[in-house]
């Protein structure tokens, strides 16, 4: 079954307009930044059109696609979806309500910007993942999801863009850590300039070894307020 058939699967025959969304966040596992997730939006009517399913055939998990697809799907996916939003959660709400919690909220920020800005509720939300979320929408979790499902596939390829260009422009700020290249994860250059430099506005204290910075034993060490 291919992505567009999975999606096909959760329309109801008789019914025309009927609104499926698709959720997927990025930047759970990150050391620094926001996690920062997307819901795109299409009609039922979309996946029975040639060009809409010629225009995304090459939509997948965004993790599989080069940076200079994602960029090219990223416009075609905002061109061809009835609604999408994108939603950043930053490093202190996530220090302050544990990533999960950041994670569940960026995705009730988006829909509640799409019925808001919109007039419309999805009918459907699709989650990347195993945990529900509780925006009102009636909502099914998939583990795995952004390989299974179209509209999953495009709402990972919006928030790995925006989270790309959000921490690329962060890597001018804060250019001893070169968020450009890891952005923001436990790479062994992001470790090696973490354990130089120490930590920076944007990490994350409640992440290991970030908080390692923030303990008293370190901070006693080298008399630090922090």
């Amino acid at each position: 079954m291919n992505l567009f058939e999975f999606d096909r699967s959760f329309f109801p025959s008789k019914k025309e307009n009927f609104f499926l969304a698709g959720s997927d966040e990025v930047g759970r596992g990150a050391l620094a930044g926001p996690v920062v997730s997307s819901v795109v939006v299409f009609n039922k009517k979309f996946y029975f059109d040639e060009n809409f399913l010629q225009e995304l055939s090459d939509v997948y998990d965004s993790k599989k696609i080069s940076s200079a697809k994602r960029k090219i799907l990223k416009e075609k996916i905002e061109d061809n979806a009835s609604f999408f939003s994108v939603s950043f959660v930053d490093e202190k709400i996530i220090d302050d309500i544990n990533i999960l919690n950041a994670t569940k909220l960026s995705i009730k920020n988006n829909i509640s910007y799409i019925v808001k800005n919109f007039k419309i509720s999805p009918n459907l939300l699709l989650i990347d993942g195993n945990f529900s979320v509780g925006t009102g929408v009636p909502e099914i979790s998939i583990v795995k999801g952004d390989m299974k499902s179209l509209v999953i596939a495009c709402a990972s390829i919006l928030a790995k863009v925006y989270r790309d260009d959000f921490m690329k422009k962060k890597d001018l700020e804060y250019p001893n850590y070169h968020f450009k290249k890891h952005f923001g994860y436990a790479t062994k250059l992001h470790l090696e300039m973490l354990k130089k430099f120490g930590p920076c506005l944007i990490h994350r204290k409640t992440f290991y070894p970030v908080s390692t910075f923030f303990s008293k034993q370190y901070k006693f060490r080298f008399n630090l307020e922090i």
